[in-house]
């Protein structure tokens, strides 16, 4: 687009978007979401003992997590001991080959744990793996 001013000059306007400040926005963004992601995907915090025989776990399985508080949780949701049993119960799976991770924090009483034991056999499920941590040097703490 041209405009003549009254001089007889002709001066084009600017129609360019500058989009370097745009790009350096996108990319403080990017950097911010990358720095906070690996946190937002910690999941419940527990300290589970530490032992000298660790198996990795590879597969994608049920996991069951008992915190400090003694609050239970079915993967990332908080659930009712009493609702355990029937929640745990897949009706496309066969509960003998059904696999289930028990975390719990070091500080859980054995009363805890053995409730929540108790609710998974309830549902059926007799496998049952209980996650810990490996020694670090082969140290107790």
């Amino acid at each position: 687009m041209a405009f003549t001013s009254r001089s007889g000059h002709t001066q084009t306007a600017l129609a360019e978007i500058n989009i370097t400040p745009l790009v350096d926005v996108v990319l403080v963004l990017l950097v911010i979401f990358m720095l906070t992601a690996p946190v937002l995907q910690s999941g419940i915090d527990v300290a589970v003992p530490k032992t000298k025989t660790v198996k990795e776990i590879t597969e994608q399985r049920t996991v069951l997590t008992i915190d400090k508080d003694q609050r239970v949780f079915l993967g990332d949701q908080p659930v009712n001991l009493a609702d355990l049993p029937t929640r745990l119960r897949q009706p496309t799976t066969d509960p003998a080959h059904q696999i289930i991770y028990l975390r719990a924090d070091e500080r859980v009483p054995f009363g805890a744990f053995a409730s929540v034991m108790d609710a998974v056999k309830q549902a059926g499920i007799t496998n049952i793996s209980i996650v810990t941590q490996p020694l670090q040097n082969g140290a107790a703490k």
